[in-house]
């Protein structure tokens, strides 16, 4: 059997399981932790070219999977941030953007007239039982509305919220996080993990942020934000236009012209900066799965619950950090690290240290003109973005650590669209939004 037939197997028979999530402090603790052993593993062996085990893999991913919370989070990152990976391992770890153990329909049922009372028959009566995805905070199925409007329902998964403060409780996610952050001390990044990820548990938050970026998109050229169905939404349903598209593996595989693959990481890449400098959002959750490609060129993107506030001084100072690195002038570059909260090291050891830690950061920025990202971009240069200490000593706010490693999955994501675009301009335009 070919890895893609095998991926695809795991897949179908993931959606396919119902499970539980558990919630146990004690029980995730140790799950979590094997979980952590196991992938720290998984991904040794994988980059010293080691032989992998696709069914020990595959059980990985499915563990990882029936958690939900931060464990399947930190894998899903991992599937499509990492390069080093092989392609087996990544495609394996990537599946959990959409596929997980579900939630049993019953349980979906209950929780929707929990929610909705007598509003959930508009629902029930058109929705498809099986999921198609199944997330780490909730899962999404296909209806119809008796109007005949077809649409997306996004249901909560019983128990995730406690699942979710279970983890955070547990060290094992410290284990995890390591894992993804590369940082080894990181209290200030996991509080802000850990209120993103409860953040997400509430779907009136999410379908408010969805209609503040469907205004802003509103009439844009290539960007589209699926409608929310306001009246069927509750704190743990979410009701959207059906607004399908085409994943970023199969827009690869039906071999994208160089314009083609050029517009769409334009328009990606705009739609972040526009929202991060403009209006200080960041949909901190860049990965595949969160965006799909219609026929007439235009892109979906999904999932808002997962959205980060900057405030204007921040802003500021990102986009002066940014042009700094750019320009390599270091004075500046010292006075941009203390504006969004950081400590710049006093020797020229550690000064020369942090200069070429953001210029691997910033490494699409450097140069004007058109150019691909790197499959390893913000990961590049002498291992800078995995010394540890070097990020620890910058003390950067949590919430600054946490744009920081998102923005390397967008990176990772252009990456693999191979788009030529001038990065550089795209980010100085914007920057002025600030």
């Amino acid at each position: 059997m070919t890895s893609e037939n095998f991926t695809a197997e795991l897949r179908a028979r993931m959606l396919g399981q119902a499970e539980a999530v558990p919630t146990s402090t004690i029980g995730r603790m140790w799950r979590t932790g094997r979980s952590a052993v196991g992938l720290g593993s998984a991904l040794l062996r994988g980059r010293r070219g080691d032989d992998l085990d696709p069914e020990a893999i595959a059980e990985l991913v499915a563990r990882l999977g029936g958690l939900k919370g931060v464990a399947m989070k930190a894998g899903q990152m991992l599937g499509y941030v990492d390069a080093s990976l092989p392609p087996e391992l990544q495609g394996m770890l990537s599946l959990l953007q959409t596929a997980a153990p579900c939630t049993e329909f019953s349980a979906v049922e209950a929780r929707l007239r929990e929610a909705l009372g007598e509003r959930a028959d508009l629902l029930l009566a058109g929705m498809e039982r099986a999921p198609i995805a199944v997330a780490s905070i909730g899962q999404v199925h296909r209806g119809r509305l008796p109007d005949g409007r077809e649409v997306a329902i996004k249901v909560r998964h019983p128990g995730i919220e406690a699942a979710i403060a279970a983890d955070f409780r547990a060290a094992g996610v410290g284990k995890l996080f390591a894992a993804v952050s590369g940082a080894a001390s990181i209290r200030d990044c996991i509080e802000e993990a850990r209120e993103a990820f409860l953040g997400e548990c509430d779907f009136l938050g999410e379908a408010e942020q969805q209609r503040h970026f469907a205004r802003a998109f509103a009439g844009d050229p290539v960007i589209v934000v699926p409608e929310v169905i306001t009246e069927l939404c509750a704190a743990s349903v979410l009701v959207t236009r059906w607004t399908p598209g085409r994943s970023l593996a199969d827009f690869l595989a039906g071999a994208p012209t160089q314009a083609e693959r050029d517009a769409a990481g334009a328009a990606l890449f705009r739609f972040w900066l526009r929202s991060f400098y403009r209006d200080g959002l960041f949909h901190a959750d860049p990965h595949p799965g969160n965006f799909a490609f219609l026929p007439d060129g235009r892109i979906v993107v999904y999932d808002f619950g997962c959205v980060r506030r900057f405030d204007p001084a921040m802003r500021r100072g990102f986009a002066r950090l940014a042009a700094a690195t750019r320009d390599d002038d270091e004075p500046e570059l010292l006075a941009a690290i203390a504006a969004i909260g950081g400590h710049a090291p006093k020797d020229r050891h550690g000064r020369d240290h942090v200069r070429q830690l953001l210029r691997a950061f910033f490494a699409p920025l450097l140069a004007p003109g058109k150019r691909r990202i790197a499959p390893d971009a913000g990961l590049a240069g002498p291992g800078v973005m995995r010394d540890k200490r070097a990020i620890i000593n910058l003390r950067l706010p949590g919430r600054m650590l946490f744009l920081f490693r998102l923005r390397f999955g967008l990176y990772a994501v252009l990456a693999r669209l191979q788009a030529e675009v001038d990065w550089a301009a795209l980010e100085s335009e914007w920057a002025r939004e600030a």
